[in-house]
């Protein structure tokens, strides 16, 4: 058994040298309130992510029975991480907000660590946590966008991280064979196993739900997890569109939306060179857009983005097959395309491409710097930006809409078309 002591200096200090001395070991020794600060998102990242480690290698935690150490919020973790929770402390009040928050009656500060240990073993099992709600809406969103860098990477972590609100866990797959980049706008290691990992463990049959968890980066504390891709792109063989598929049909019961990051290219020309089976260069996107629930086209909101977009759709729709493809105009800004450029998009992909369905994120290069600058989603870094608005609409609306409504029938009754 190993255990986590959130007491106050030094009483925590001399309670895990007790506790060591039973033979039982300590994970770490924090401050009282160190947990409750960490579940409610109140600390510094790092130290936050240090604690939730320390909670999750731990079987029970000693935490001092005060209002700023035993919290909803931190009951609530310590159940998520299958914790045994034993309180320290001797007044009434403190049994008082045990009782309250469903904790054992804590026992008292003098007691030997002999019989610390005991309690410990015998403290009740933590809750399980309420069943969450089966997700609704598609399970595999592939993220595509023609050349040109319109935006995917970008719209494929903030809408990760939109879906994840609520308690939902969501898997970022990165599977971009030409310039895989979520790791590195995240500030996560690249060095790691990652997707490719995870592909070939699949094509193995070895790939389960442990250990896409063991191999994949949490995103902070927001329920993403990231698996990293191939961080040179001369590693592209690694991705076979049979290992890809696989590896995404068991991210179908890892996580409740799995977010996928694709390449631009949609080209089968090998296949039309060569009659082996060998490796191809565009095998992840296309298998990534086959397996696909939902597709979310990408397109710049400005003429050369627009122009490269109508080119490459006819493909897309192809390689999609039965996938429903939502189109999301990125970076939408009067300056390219003059007077009414909402209206001017909207128009050219309707007469072009008979896309009658558009949804708009605007243009904000501040928020954008600000989360590049600190390797963050801009959902965190800048969170009153009108891009994660418009983001957080477009995930409730377009990607999961609310199953009691119908959102094209309801946006349209408050104004003529819709828009994010």
């Amino acid at each position: 058994m190993k255990v986590l002591v959130a007491v106050d200096s030094p009483d925590g200090e001399l309670l895990a040298a007790g506790i060591e001395r039973e033979g039982v070991g300590v994970a770490a020794v924090v401050p009282a309130s160190a947990v409750s600060l960490a579940a409610e998102d109140r600390m510094p990242g790092d130290e936050a992510d240090a604690v939730v480690r320390a909670l999750a290698s731990a079987d029970a935690v000693v935490v001092a029975a005060s209002r700023a150490a035993i919290t909803a919020q931190a009951v609530a973790l310590c159940d998520r991480a299958g914790v045994r929770v034993l309180a320290w402390g001797d007044d009434p009040d403190q049994r008082r907000l045990c009782e309250t928050f469903g904790v054992a009656a804590p026992i008292a500060r003098d007691t030997p660590p002999w019989r610390v240990v005991e309690a410990l073993r015998e403290a009740p099992a933590p809750h399980d946590p309420a069943p969450a709600r089966a997700p609704s809406g598609p399970r595999i969103i592939t993220v595509w966008g023609a050349g040109g860098a319109p935006g995917r990477t970008t719209v494929a972590i903030e809408l990760a991280v939109e879906l994840a609100r609520g308690g939902r866990h969501v898997g970022l797959v990165d599977a971009d064979t030409h310039g895989a980049s979520i790791a590195l706008t995240l500030g996560l290691a690249d060095e790691g196993p990652g997707f490719a990992a995870a592909c070939r463990q699949a094509q193995l049959g070895g790939l389960d739900a442990r250990e896409l968890t063991r191999i994949s980066q949490p995103l902070g504390r927001g329920g993403v997890d990231v698996l990293a891709g191939v961080n040179r792109p001369s590693r592209w063989p690694e991705l076979s569109a049979a290992r890809v598929g696989a590896a995404l049909a068991v991210c179908r019961d890892w996580a409740d939306y799995t977010v996928v990051d694709v390449a631009a290219s949609l080209e089968r020309d090998e296949e039309i060179v060569s009659d082996l089976a060998g490796p191809r260069r565009n095998a992840a996107t296309l298998a990534a857009l086959e397996t696909a629930d939902l597709v979310v086209a990408v397109v710049g909101a400005d003429p050369i983005g627009v122009s490269r977009f109508l080119r490459a759709y006819p493909e897309l729709r192809s390689a999609a097959g039965d996938a429903r493809v939502v189109v999301l105009a990125n970076r939408l800004r009067p300056g390219p395309l003059g007077i009414d450029a909402r209206g001017q998009v909207r128009r050219t992909l309707d007469r072009f491409a008979g896309i009658d369905d558009v949804w708009f994120l605007p243009s904000d290069a501040r928020a954008a710097d600000a989360a590049l600058l600190a390797a963050r989603p801009i959902a965190e870094a800048a969170p009153r930006s009108p891009l994660t608005a418009a983001i957080r609409r477009f995930a409730g609306e377009a990607v999961v809409p609310p199953p009691t409504a119908e959102p094209s029938r309801r946006r349209r009754a408050g104004r003529a078309e819709p828009a994010a």
